[in-house]
């Protein structure tokens, strides 16, 4: 299944249903970076992760992480990402707007934390945001 990364969740997903499971905002880490993340949770138990109004640098072979590591702000951040666990959603789709990434089935999204836009090339952090359970 496939999710349009123009549309919302709850317009892409299949029969609708889309339940916000956790949320948080991007802070700057090595670029300027900011917009909001959402985590999804499907009517079927899938679940969807949605970057709202992305704002970041464009950069070399960029990623969407889902991670364990605590966010830290500014250049503190950088590299926290470069250890523990992470599962990668692909490339990120763009650098400005609006984009979803369906959460691979059997990842527990509860051992997860945070998101990070992660330059695979320089091995560093662009931005990062913490993720707060809604319930």
């Amino acid at each position: 299944y496939k999710l349009l990364i123009n549309k919302t969740v709850d317009e892409a997903a299949p029969g609708g249903g889309a339940a916000l499971f956790a949320s948080g905002s991007f802070v700057s880490n090595e670029h300027a970076t900011s917009g909001d993340v959402r985590l999804f949770r499907l009517a079927d138990g899938r679940y969807v992760l949605r970057l709202e109004r992305l704002d970041t640098s464009n950069g070399p072979v960029l990623k969407v992480w889902l991670s364990d590591a605590t966010v830290r702000d500014g250049k503190a951040g950088w590299h926290v990402f470069a250890t523990g666990q992470h599962v990668d959603l692909g490339r990120l789709q763009g650098n400005k707007g609006s984009q979803n990434y369906p959460i691979p089935q059997g990842v527990d999204v509860t051992r997860f934390a945070s998101v990070t836009i992660w330059c695979d090339r320089f091995h560093v952090s662009f931005g990062a945001a913490a993720l707060n359970a809604t319930g």
